[in-house]
């Protein structure tokens, strides 16, 4: 069932490709086309199944869901640049989702992520962990660093959530050395973390 559901899947990527024609329109195709096999799997690792692949082909696997403002998004295990290509991905070496410490995401600016430019102090985030628990953060801070400055990725003694993604929102040409970055806390009961890592705004 899954690979007729994946055969089909390539079958309308590529029509909706020939359909909108150029390189934008099939970006955004195949980052939301791919979000209805990664439900699938979503689905079934919260039902207890490990490492549900949404493809037959597929090296990664879902590990959250994250909630943001304008809908939820299945998050892939690894933030490499192929699987950003059809989800957010949670940095390998960081928390896992809703655990202690800092847990990172990355993900496109001109899909999955491009909300993010539109996240202020105080607006809530949510991720699901593959147990089905939902943890809530609150946004604190959101900052334009180099892709150099890796004191975005301190730990912290509390749950902290970090979102990144490209920077600037409207760029013509994809990548570039800056970055967009969000901060989030858990929600209490749980204590507050220390102070963040302070950057100056640098960029305009």
């Amino acid at each position: 069932m899954r690979r007729r559901v994946a055969s089909a899947l390539s079958v309308l990527l590529l029509a909706v490709g020939g359909v909108q024609g150029g390189r934008g329109a099939w970006i955004y195709a195949k980052a939301e086309l791919a979000q209805v096999l990664l439900r699938r799997s979503w689905a079934e690792t919260l039902a207890g199944s490990e490492r549900a692949r949404p493809w037959p082909w597929a090296d990664a696997w879902p590990v959250a869901r994250i909630i943001l403002p304008d809908g939820d998004h299945i998050v892939l295990g690894g933030a490499n640049g192929r699987n950003l290509a059809f989800a957010p991905g949670h940095l390998d070496g960081t928390a896992p989702p809703g655990g202690p410490g800092t847990c990172v995401i990355a993900g496109h600016r001109d899909t999955h992520f491009a909300v993010l430019e539109n996240l202020v102090e105080g607006d809530r985030v949510q991720l699901e962990d593959a147990l089905g628990t939902v943890t809530t953060y609150r946004v604190r801070a959101t900052e334009v660093v180099d892709e150099s400055e890796t004191g975005v990725l301190a730990e912290t003694t509390g749950p902290t959530l970090v979102l990144i993604t490209c920077w600037p929102f409207d760029a013509v040409s994809p990548g570039g050395p800056l970055r967009y970055v969000v901060w989030a806390e858990k929600v209490s009961p749980y204590p507050r973390p220390p102070t963040l890592p302070a950057f100056r705004a640098r960029f305009p």
